[in-house]
């Protein structure tokens, strides 16, 4: 007997119409399906704390409309002559919200907080072995090998002030408990922070000492978190709001056929796929006593043979989403058009797999999925709990909130689960180093590797592909390791996820593949 449990947060928000009020030419109200969960920039590497911390503070370079990397508050950068690593040189006369100047010192300090023991950002300098103030416009990144990714591997490193920090008790970030940079904010961004109510709204307005030309015309942004789509989807037909993501795909029609509204897709840089423990000698949940059947290779496959893809990018996903078989996708460096194919969905040859493993009768197991992070991610996993049930397997779904999902894959509170992944980088070497590399905290290497899968050739061969000039040769190496994570079913990959914006007409954004929201790329027609 299958148990399908979900988990409600008791502190789940819902938006509750107060009226229609349209924004003016200015200000824009947006919402989405998910609350930034701090305001610190260093304390969670998740899409939506650095999308929207993104509007606030800045880093050294940042991503332009059409991705490339470009000047932020670096205005040029290049490697060091005698060594491995990068020299910056920083942007003068850029001040903070508060109105301190930005220096040199404070990328220290922000270098130091990001890779300190309680930051969730420190994966992102695993290479780097010294940082150098060189005088007060000019910093350097010595690394242990040369690194042509690392610039583009640093464009979510936001930059705090030192004395705003330290003289709020934010010296280090906050995980696990809050501090003042939790709530609060001091970036040197295009928008500054004016209001923080988790679960309800958080403000922003304009900076306008803002070092960079303003290409927005909002006085005033606000968001709101809306849990639950069906609300989210009549806020913005009553004009309560102006904007919201992700559309329930079978919302889609009926918001693009409105009178004043329209519906943006294209696809995301983001992957969604099945994990696995590796590690350990027991399952968290299971009929079988000190027995972890998914250190078995043969039983992985077997569910990968069970998954079927199709049926669920068609009917789960409503046709919007493309079958995976990497942890990349098309357009991403080192994707490989050639080895993108699934293994085949063949029920029979699972089973026959599962007997082979010595689960003639399958067992049981369980499954974790967030409710509320990805489209569809608990239709997901509930479609995939009904295929596994036709080869023997009793999946003990638990979806949950993913304010506390991070939390219990962390502990270890699943048998398999359900992630996404969009790589920084855009190039394979990013899930290969969080998703694939043995998990080696004190180099912040394999840090999203829940499962702890280990494979000396994949580990091996990361630092080559992080220094491998010649592209032929690179990406010989990324198909290897791509060959490895297919053979051994080390994940599940099941599709590249969309994206599905909804606006009102006279909003005019970008729609960056890696789902960030960009304010300063904001325009709003007058009413």
């Amino acid at each position: 007997m299958r148990r399908h449990r979900l988990l409600l947060s008791a502190g789940t928000a819902l938006f509750v119409a107060a009226g229609a009020h349209p924004a003016d030419a200015e200000t824009f109200r947006w919402a989405g399906q998910t609350d930034p969960s701090t305001m610190d920039p260093h304390a969670a590497a998740v899409a939506p704390v650095l999308s929207f911390l993104n509007n606030v503070y800045e880093g050294l370079v940042r991503r332009g409309p059409d991705m490339a990397i470009e000047p932020s508050l670096a205005v040029s950068w290049e490697p060091l002559e005698a060594e491995p690593g990068w020299r910056f040189h920083l942007r003068e006369g850029v001040t903070f919200h508060d109105g301190a100047a930005f220096t040199a010192d404070d990328v220290q300090f922000s270098y130091e907080r990001a890779i300190s023991e309680q930051s969730d950002v420190g994966a992102w300098f695993a290479s780097v072995t010294e940082f150098r103030v060189i005088d007060d416009t000019t910093v350097e990144f010595v690394t242990d090998a040369p690194n042509p990714l690392f610039p583009e591997s640093i464009a979510n490193f936001l930059i705090m002030d030192r004395d705003w920090s330290e003289a709020n008790g934010a010296d280090l970030p906050a995980r696990e408990e809050e501090s003042f940079a939790t709530l609060n904010a001091n970036g040197t961004g295009p928008f500054r922070l004016t209001a923080r109510e988790p679960a309800i709204r958080t403000v922003l307005e304009p900076n306008t000492d803002w070092w960079d030309a303003a290409q927005h015309n909002l006085t005033e942004a606000v968001f709101t978190p809306i849990s639950v789509s069906s609300t989210a989807v009549a806020a913005l037909l009553s004009g309560e709001i102006d904007f919201f993501e992700p559309v329930p795909l079978q919302d889609v029609g009926r918001v693009d056929g409105a009178d004043g509204f329209r519906v943006l897709q294209g696809p995301e840089a983001r992957v969604i796929f099945l994990g696995f423990t590796h590690d350990r000698e027991a399952l968290h949940t299971s009929d079988l006593d000190g027995v972890n059947p998914f250190q078995d290779a043969r039983v992985r496959q077997a569910i990968y043979h069970a998954v079927d893809a199709d049926p669920i990018v068609a009917t789960v996903m409503r046709g919007a989403a493309d079958p995976a078989a990497l942890l990349v996708g098309p357009g991403m460096g080192g994707y490989s058009a050639d080895l993108d194919q699934r293994l085949d969905f063949d029920p029979d040859r699972a089973r026959q797999l599962l007997a082979d493993a010595g689960y003639p009768d399958g067992f049981r197991f369980g499954l974790r999925c967030p409710n509320d992070r990805y489209i569809n991610d608990e239709e997901i996993c509930t479609a995939v709990t009904g295929m596994l049930a036709r080869i023997g397997l009793d999946v003990d779904l638990v979806t949950m909130p993913v304010a506390g999902y991070w939390d219990e894959l962390r502990a270890g509170n699943y048998d398999m689960y359900l992630l996404g992944w969009s790589p920084g980088t855009f190039d394979a070497e990013h899930p290969i180093r969080f998703l694939l590399h043995t998990p080696d905290p004190d180099r912040r290497l394999g840090s999203w590797n829940f499962g702890g899968y280990s494979n000396p050739r994949v580990d091996e061969l990361l630092p080559q592909i992080q220094t491998e000039l010649d592209p032929d040769s690179r990406q010989a190496m990324i198909d290897e390791i791509h060959t490895i994570v297919r053979d051994d079913a080390v994940y599940v990959p099941i599709h590249v996820q969309p994206l599905v914006w909804a606006m009102r007409d006279g909003v005019d954004v970008v729609q960056r593949p890696d789902n960030f929201f960009m304010l300063r790329h904001v325009t709003l027609a007058a009413d």
